[in-house]
């Protein structure tokens, strides 16, 4: 798993609300939350990915980087830990991070066992965007992707994945926050700098 740091300023916040420390992205395949992450990473926010942990062990099992074996990875390690195993796996991590940084942003948070784990652990602390397009505009993006393009049937087929067995649905439904990213990326961008400013959210 892939932890991004850097050294946060010392601030102090006088709003009333739960002070928010992790900022948990998701979204259907191509909707945009890799532009995001990235975005917010080069602001100095740290941030743990969820689908590093299918990399590792694609890695460690010898196996190659394709659709089909990372739902075979992500199957069996559920299968074997749980629905929620990824938030679990994550958790060292996210605390190690939430040492020398205010706030963590969590890119790709899949399945709704997932954010329940977070919720638990986290509670108000915790904060979920997720992003948004219409299904066209996200297969054309992910066929046109210079890393691992996928055809439309494949698109597809990783949508049905995503919803039938990773319960991604629910973690969508409950977001806090939707950024539509049907437009430029410096629109969702915006949209993006927006929900920072409203939740004072700071590296």
């Amino acid at each position: 798993m892939t932890v991004s740091t850097s050294s946060p300023p010392p601030a102090n916040s006088t709003d009333d609300r739960p002070q928010v420390r992790l900022l948990a992205l998701v979204g259907m395949p191509g909707a945009g939350k890799t532009l995001l992450a990235q975005y917010l990473e080069k602001k100095g926010y740290a941030k743990v990915r969820f689908g590093a942990i299918t990399i590792d062990e694609l890695k460690k099992r010898g196996m190659a980087v394709t659709p089909q074996n990372e739902k075979t990875v992500r199957d069996d390690i559920r299968a074997r830990e749980g629905m929620d195993a990824y938030a679990r796996r994550a958790l060292p991590a996210i605390r190690e991070a939430l040492k020398s940084h205010r706030s963590v942003i969590i890119d790709g948070l899949y399945s709704f066992s997932e954010y329940k784990t977070l919720k638990k652990e986290f509670g108000d602390q915790l904060v979920v965007v997720a992003v948004v397009s219409d299904r066209r505009l996200r297969y054309q993006r992910l066929g046109s992707r210079p890393d691992r393009p996928l055809t439309p049937e494949e698109a597809e087929w990783r949508d049905i994945q995503e919803i039938e067995t990773l319960e991604k649905g629910g973690s969508i439904a409950i977001a806090d926050y939707f950024i539509l990213n049907n437009s430029s990326p410096e629109a969702a961008l915006a949209e993006m700098d927006r929900i920072l400013q409203e939740l004072r959210l700071q590296p």
